[in-house]
């Protein structure tokens, strides 16, 4: 990316765009993925955050996932007039592990700097993930803090290796603050709406989206595009 130039005629290197990447099944997404979004954008100074729909997560049930269509209408739905780009490229990259993706997408968008979106029940957990160290190096951070799980996270064996990159909320908001591994946790009024809840209260919510022409919007290819990439395994979604 070209620098701007300035009056004196030195170029000025403009700092890279800054990207939330916030991954789940979003089965369905709710008001409650848009609120953290907005949140962990303001709080961090992030110019997008981008749902990364799942194709597929083995970590959680199959019965009652809706279809890749419904899930990525119901994430645009809630996305509009927000800085959320809707995704569902790992299905166009093809991997299999949240590690891969990752890199991948730093690969294809290296002019762009990624902060990792996840809850507190993921953190709970992430010792689990395939080769989770390496996320952590790929990448900061920022983990919401969830009600009821919030203890779990602190004492995670992840936490063990994790705490120790540990950062204040003021030096993730420096562009020099951007190193990896760096964690930083983030107190969120809790919101009460959860995918399943939505799910047990309306069992035909997926029925009822319109799921052609959409278009996915960060490569901007129709979401029927792309070749159906294998099932995830290694993480799961961020509460969604």
């Amino acid at each position: 990316m070209a620098g701007a130039r300035h009056r004196s005629g030195a170029t000025l290197i403009s700092s890279p765009r800054r990207i939330g990447l916030l991954g789940g099944s979003f089965n369905p997404a709710h008001g409650g993925h848009r609120q953290i979004s907005l949140f962990v954008a303001k709080a961090l100074g992030l110019d997008e955050v981008w749902w990364l729909v799942s194709p597929g997560n083995p970590l959680k049930p199959k019965a009652g996932m809706a279809p890749l269509p419904a899930r990525f209408a119901s994430a645009m739905a809630q996305s509009r007039r927000a800085p959320i780009r809707v995704s569902a490229v790992e299905r166009e990259l093809g991997t299999r592990y949240t590690v891969d993706s990752l890199a991948a997408l730093r690969r294809r968008y290296n002019k762009r700097a990624f902060v990792w979106i996840m809850g507190a029940d993921n953190l709970a957990q992430f010792h689990q993930w395939h080769r989770w160290r390496d996320i952590a190096r790929a990448m900061p951070i920022a983990v919401i803090a969830r009600p009821g799980y919030d203890g779990e996270a602190i004492v995670a064996p992840a936490m063990a290796w994790l705490g120790r990159f540990r950062r204040p909320l003021a030096a993730m908001r420096r562009p020099e603050g951007w190193s990896a591994p760096s964690l930083v946790l983030l107190r969120f009024d809790p919101d009460s709406r959860s995918a399943t809840a939505i799910r047990q209260a309306d069992p035909g919510w997926a029925d009822r989206l319109e799921s052609a022409s959409l278009r996915d919007g960060v490569t901007h290819r129709p979401l029927g595009g792309g070749r159906q990439g294998p099932m995830h395994s290694g993480r799961t979604g961020t509460s969604a």
